[in-house]
């Protein structure tokens, strides 16, 4: 009996032994923490590049190119066209369609292997506008323009004010509304006569309002005493838009014989030594029109609201020359009277028991004289 219960005793220590070597091995007795994996960055594939040929300096229209105007430099590949050039030896040899600033990237378009071709039917500006975009003109002065600062290639805001009033929306006509006098069918002219000298006077006033006079206690009828005034805003309509011309595009009349014949004769003309020079020089001036008008390239869309500004009397433009290495777009504020006062802290004048004499009822503008623009011409 005594021996039986030393047999069940060792063997609830053996099954006991057996368990916690058992939740030991499968680690349900002391979990080990997991070992954590550190995940490697996926590395970002570059962006695949490619090589074009631009222009390293300027060139004019009909110029030869050679290696020495000629450059290369990498292009994103999902921005590559077909008619772009990938080695500097393939315009070699051809000219310019038109006058091509440094860093402009070539396209075969923009060269022709003929002299002859420089004057065939087409426009040259036309082939610096890019797909999906078109050219509009648009009057200019010497304040609107930055006194004639920009040129073609360089980048403007355009900036619109207009003139807003209050009309009525069945006449479309400007507010106040005419008052007018209207006889009844037993009312002869005789009689409409001395009403109307009755109220001061013949013929159509303005539609009023009545005025409590808080002295008098009586009510007024009160005439406005000028037409209603325009309420001023302006605001940037257009940001970052190039340019393409500033005044008018050269004629092909007045331009194709001599650049074509410069063209043709430049190999001619570098081969052969220069001429002894017989007599001084003569350096004479001519006058320089300026431009009246500027060309921006711009979208279809805004063209049409360019456009629309243009038949607009109360419409002006006004362009803002911006940084050669800004093509940032800001978010502006149309400014009317009230953000003026608001935003530049500007105080309403009190009224004094003394003012500044003479009087002052108008702000003279500025005034300034054009003068002709003299060049020397060799």
């Amino acid at each position: 009996m005594r021996r039986g219960r030393i047999f069940i005793f060792l063997a609830l220590i053996l099954i006991l032994i057996l368990v916690v070597v058992f939740l030991y091995t499968s680690g349900i007795l002391f979990p080990q923490a997991p070992s954590e994996e550190v995940a490697e960055a996926t590395p970002i594939p570059p962006e695949p590049m490619v090589e074009v040929v631009i222009v390293t300096q300027r060139v004019n229209r009909g110029q030869r190119l050679d290696e020495s105007v000629l450059g290369l430099v990498p292009y994103r590949q999902v921005d590559f066209r077909e008619d772009m050039y990938t080695n500097i030896s393939q315009p070699i040899g051809q000219r310019a369609k038109v006058d091509l600033e440094p860093g402009f990237i070539l396209s075969s378009n923009m060269l022709t292997a003929s002299a002859a071709e420089l004057s065939s039917t087409g426009s040259d500006a036309a082939l610096l506008i890019p797909p999906g975009k078109v050219a509009v003109s648009v009057p200019i002065d010497r304040i609107s323009s930055v006194s004639y600062a920009p040129q073609r290639g360089d980048h403007v805001n355009v900036i619109v004010t207009l003139l807003f009033v209050e009309a009525d929306q069945e006449f479309q006509s400007r507010l106040p509304n005419l008052s007018a006098q209207v006889l009844g069918p037993q009312v002869t002219e005789e009689l409409s006569s001395l009403a109307a000298q009755a109220v001061g006077g013949e013929g159509n006033s303005y539609i009023g309002r009545g005025v409590e006079d808080p002295v008098l206690g009586q009510t007024f009828y009160a005439l406005p005493s000028e037409s209603q005034r325009p309420r001023l805003v302006s605001q940037t309509l257009l940001q970052d838009v190039v340019v393409l011309q500033v005044g008018e595009f050269p004629r092909v009349d007045e331009t194709a014989a001599t650049t074509t014949t410069a063209a043709v004769d430049q190999t001619v003309e570098e081969a052969q030594p220069a001429p002894a020079q017989t007599q001084a020089e003569t350096t004479t001036t001519t006058t320089l029109p300026l431009p009246t008008e500027i060309t921006l390239i711009v979208s279809p869309q805004d063209a049409i609201t360019l456009n629309y500004l243009l038949f607009n009397n109360g419409a002006r433009l006004t362009f803002a020359l911006r940084s050669a290495d800004d093509s940032s777009i800001v978010q502006t504020e149309a400014v009317t009277l009230q953000f003026l006062l608001d935003q530049y802290n500007i105080p309403i004048p009190v009224k004094l028991p003394y003012v500044v004499e003479p009087r002052v009822d108008t702000l003279p503008g500025p005034s300034y004289q054009v003068e002709p623009v003299e060049e020397p011409v060799e």
